[in-house]
């Protein structure tokens, strides 16, 4: 075998494994690719507890409860399916009833939401893409593209 050969088989080798490896980590993450999921999706795909994953949607107007510190309840939304959500620590400032948010945790064997990390909108006429296109797709949300969902004046 000459060396022009061996090289070739040597790069083509490589590139079976790297292949290979691609297709594993694919496949693995097959059903984590997702950025978040509706409450519609996790009452379809039923959600087994202590499983993380992203919840999106709305925050359901006159559904944000303050509690002992900065613990808070609220409920998020789709229009078809509501899903209650506790999480421990600071909102961000733009968090609102009618917003649309994203809250990252577990749900727990209680049907409830435990979230360790919670996302609003950033400005006054943003609402996450992948949000927006979920509600659109539930007949709940009409606004522009880019728009927020109406709101409760402050």
């Amino acid at each position: 075998m000459t060396r022009k050969q061996r090289r070739g088989v040597l790069i083509g080798t490589c590139l079976v494994v790297l292949g290979v490896a691609v297709g594993l980590v694919l496949y693995a993450m097959r059903d984590s690719i997702v950025f978040f999921y509706a409450p519609s999706d996790v009452a379809e795909m039923q959600m087994s507890p202590g499983q993380r994953f992203r919840l999106g949607g709305l925050v359901e107007t006159s559904s944000v409860v303050r509690g002992e510190g900065t613990t808070v309840r609220f409920v998020i939304t789709d229009g078809a399916k509501t899903l209650p959500v506790t999480y421990t620590g600071v909102l961000p400032d733009l968090f609102r009833e009618g917003q649309g948010v994203i809250a990252e945790g577990t749900l727990e064997p209680d049907g409830v939401f435990h979230a360790d990390n919670v996302l609003a909108k950033h400005d006054e006429n943003y609402m996450p893409p992948e949000v927006a296109a979920k509600l659109k797709t539930q007949g709940v949300w009409r606004g522009e593209a880019g728009a927020a969902a109406p709101s409760a004046t402050n």
